[in-house]
C-alpha cells in the first residue's frame, strides 16, 4: 500500500485560495535523488510569483524552493548522503510537504551545531545575499551601496554581508520598527521612504555623488528612483519585484543617467556548480556558528496555514525569515 503525506498543492494559479492542503503519495527517489523528511520549509517571494502564475510551472505542483530536514531515503547512485543525514537545500520545488525529493547534488550537509530552522532560513536568502554582495557587485571598503527592503529576510542578511566588506551601507525601510531592524544589522544610514523621498536623501547623504550600487528587491515602486541614486557607471541590481514588475523602458535612459549598468540576477546562475554551492553555503554556516551573522526568524506557520503565510509576505509585513513547519 502506498504511503501518503500532507502537502500543499497548486492545481491552478491565482490567489491565496489556490494553496490547497491535500494528501498525496510519498515520492520515491530516483537515480541521483534523495528523499528528505522536511523539518522546515522557507517561504520566498518566488513562491508567490509561481502561485499567481507570474512565473509559469507545469500544473499541479507543490511549491516551496528551500528546506531543511533529514535524508529519509536515497536513490540509485547516491553515495555522498546516507539516511539520517541532516541536510538543507534550495532552488528545488516541493518543500511545502512532509517529504520532498531533491537531487543529491543540490543538498548541503549541515553542521551538527546548526539549528534546523536557521539552516532553512539561510539557504535561499543567505546565498542570495552572498552572491549579491560578493559576486554580482564585489563590494569593498571604498564603495557605497543602497539596499532596499533592508529589514526583510534577505535584506537584513545583505546589510550584514555588505558591512563585512567595509562598504558604506544606506538602506530604506517603511516604518520605524523596520528601520531599527536595519540599524541592528549594521546599516550606516536608514531612510524611512514613507516619510522622505529616498532618492533626494541619498543624494544628500552622499553630497550629491550617489552610490556605486543599488540592490533593489522591490521593483516597480523603487526602480526609477534607484536609477537616480547611482553614480555614473553605477550598477542597478534588480533582484526582486515585491511591488510588481518593472515596466519596459528605453535603454537610452541608462546612457542619459551616466552610462549605468543594469542586471537582473537570480540565485540559480550563482550556484550552478556544486563547488560554488558548497562554498557559499559553507561560508554562511561558518559565520553563523562563529556568531558573525545574525539570522532572524520572524514567524513559523504550520503547513496548513500556507495561505496565511503568503498573505503575510505579500503585505510586506516580514521582519526576518518566514518558515512553514510540516
Amino acid at each position: 500500500m502506498e504511503k501518503v503525506m500532507k502537502a500543499i498543492q497548486i492545481r491552478e494559479t491565482g490567489g491565496l485560495d489556490k494553496l490547497i492542503l491535500t494528501e498525496i503519495v510519498v515520492p520515491e527517489p530516483g537515480p541521483g535523488q534523495a528523499r528528505i523528511k522536511i523539518e522546515y520549509a522557507g517561504l520566498n517571494f518566488i513562491d508567490i510569483y509561481q502561485r499567481s502564475g507570474q512565473y509559469k510551472l507545469p500544473l499541479p505542483f507543490t511549491p516551496g524552493m528551500e528546506a531543511s530536514g533529514v535524508v529519509d531515503a536515497i536513490g540509485p547512485d547516491v553515495t555522498e548522503f546516507k539516511p539520517g543525514a541532516r541536510v538543507a537545500y534550495c532552488m528545488v520545488n516541493g518543500a511545502y510537504a512532509e517529504y520532498a525529493l531533491a537531487p543529491a547534488a543540490k543538498l548541503v550537509l549541515m553542521p551538527t551545531s546548526l539549528a534546523m530552522d536557521t539552516a532553512a532560513a539561510l539557504m535561499l536568502q543567505g546565498m542570495t545575499a552572498h552572491y549579491l554582495a560578493f559576486s554580482t557587485f564585489a563590494l569593498a571598503g571604498h564603495h557605497t551601496a543602497l539596499i532596499h527592503a533592508a529589514a526583510g529576510g534577505t535584506g537584513r542578511l545583505l546589510v550584514q554581508l555588505a558591512k563585512r566588506t567595509g562598504a558604506r551601507v544606506i538602506t530604506t525601510a517603511g516604518t520605524e520598527e523596520k528601520a531599527a531592524l536595519a540599524r541592528s544589522a549594521g546599516a550606516d544610514e536608514v531612510i524611512i521612504y514613507t516619510q522622505t523621498d529616498f532618492a533626494s536623501e541619498v543624494k544628500r547623504l552622499t553630497s550629491g555623488a550617489g552610490v556605486d550600487v543599488v540592490y533593489d528587491a522591490v521593483g516597480q515602486s523603487t526602480f526609477a528612483g534607484g536609477l537616480d541614486c547611482l553614480k555614473p557607471r553605477g550598477l542597478m541590481v534588480l533582484w526582486g519585484q515585491a511591488s510588481g514588475p518593472v515596466a519596459p523602458f528605453d535603454p537610452q535612459i541608462l546612457n542619459q543617467k551616466g552610462s549605468l549598468y543594469l542586471t537582473r540576477p537570480s540565485l540559480g546562475a550563482y550556484i550552478a556548480s556544486r563547488d560554488e554551492l558548497l562554498q557559499r553555503a559553507g561560508e554562511l554556516f561558518a559565520w553563523v556558528q562563529r556568531g558573525e551573522l545574525d539570522v532572524r526568524i520572524d514567524r513559523v506557520f504550520p503547513l496548513a496555514e500556507a495561505a496565511e503565510a503568503h498573505a503575510y509576505i505579500e503585505a510586506r509585513q516580514t521582519k526576518g525569515k518566514v518558515l512553514l513547519r510540516p
